[in-house]
This record gives structure tokens, sequence and C-alpha cells, in this order.
């Protein structure tokens, strides 16, 4: 895992995480493999890095992608005007959602019903048994994203968290918390950000190179 060893030689204090992002790697890996999706929320800054985790994955990102010529071919039957250009432009997806960015949703359901169930919710209706759910907390305490967790586990669903040295509640839910090595929130947030990065350059390699 090249990505995995370039990471801990530019972060040496992530070395702590490196069997802990091993392992959301597989387990992201095993929900791809079996046409499954990643949900993924957090608050604040952390859902900014949600959003981002979902562009890394939706879309090429150290890798061109191209789709298959199959996948060609069943364009170009449906439009033969528009199929080159719609082919050219189309890149492999690793399908992911962000579960921060459905504004509608998220301001009826925390008006109607109850504002900590914004991401649990979502996770009930999108989610499936073996897809994946991946919180970020820097607390391991946020309640939104615990209870996200706790449905998704209750689903079926592959449960990951990031959150920062004390792993908070979300360590004994998940199946997999990286522990960034810091107390400290923007540290936290900083250290999350070159680790999911290389999970992102990981899962694409797999599927991709």
């Amino acid at each position: 895992m090249e990505a995995l060893m370039e990471l801990i030689r530019k972060y040496p204090d992530l070395d702590s995480c490196k069997a802990d992002i091993e392992k959301a790697f597989l387990l992201i890996k095993d929900t791809y493999q079996k046409g499954g999706k990643l949900l993924v929320c957090g608050n604040g800054g952390s859902a900014a890095d949600s959003e981002h985790i979902v562009g890394e994955l939706m879309k090429g990102f150290m890798l061109k992608r191209k789709i298959s010529e199959s996948t060609r071919a069943k364009i170009k039957a449906v439009s033969m005007t528009n199929g080159d250009y719609i082919s050219d432009h189309l890149q492999g997806a690793l399908p992911a959602i962000s579960l921060v960015s459905h504004s509608a949703l998220i301001s009826a359901f925390s008006n109607d019903v109850a504002p900590d169930m914004i991401f649990a919710q979502q996770v009930f209706g999108y989610g499936k048994s073996g897809d994946s759910f991946l919180g970020l907390s820097t607390s391991g305490n946020s309640k939104n994203v615990m209870y996200a967790a706790e449905v998704a586990k209750a689903m079926g669903m592959h449960t990951i968290a990031f959150t920062g040295a004390s792993g908070g509640s979300l360590k004994h839910i998940c199946d997999c918390t990286i522990l960034a090595p810091s107390q400290n929130t923007p540290a936290i947030q900083e250290y999350h950000l070159p680790i999911y990065h290389t999970l992102c350059v990981m899962i694409e390699h797999e599927f991709f190179s």
C-alpha cells in the first residue's frame, strides 16, 4: 500500500493510525466489490470534509477512470449524435453520498421531527446491508453522527469513524475508528484531510488502476 506508506512518511504521527486506515480501506473495498455505496456525514468543518470525500470518489481523483467500451456502446446506442461526447466525459464512479448536502430535507426534518436525527434518517432511507457509513466527529461524541452510526450498524452496514485521540462514544459504536493523534479540533481536522485523501487514493487504485 504505497499511498499509506507515503502518508506515514509525510506525517509520522499518523503511524498510530496505520492499522485502522488499512481496516477502513478493507471495509470500503468490500462495500464496493459488492456493489454498495458509502454514506458520509459530519458537522461544520467535518461537513465540508464529507463533501470533499464524495468529490474524490464520484469522479477521477488521481486516475483518469475511462468508462468501459461496453458502456460506451450502450450510450451510443441511445444517442448516435451525442454518444461520443458523453462517453468521453464520463468517468468511473465509486458511489458515495454526503448526508450533509440535502438542505430541504435536513431543514424539514429538523423542524418537524428532531434535529439530531437528520443523518440517521438518511442512513435509514439510503442504507443497505453491506454498505459503508463514515462519520467524522473531532470529539467522537456528536449526537447526530452517533445516532446515524447506530442506525447503520443495526442495518448491517460497515461503520467507520474519524475522530480525535479519545475516540469518544463513536469508538465504542463503530467497526473501525481512526483516531487522529490530537485533542485540538483544528489539528484533528488537519490530520483527517490527508488520511481520507490517502484512503481515496487506495480505493481508486483498487478499482481503476
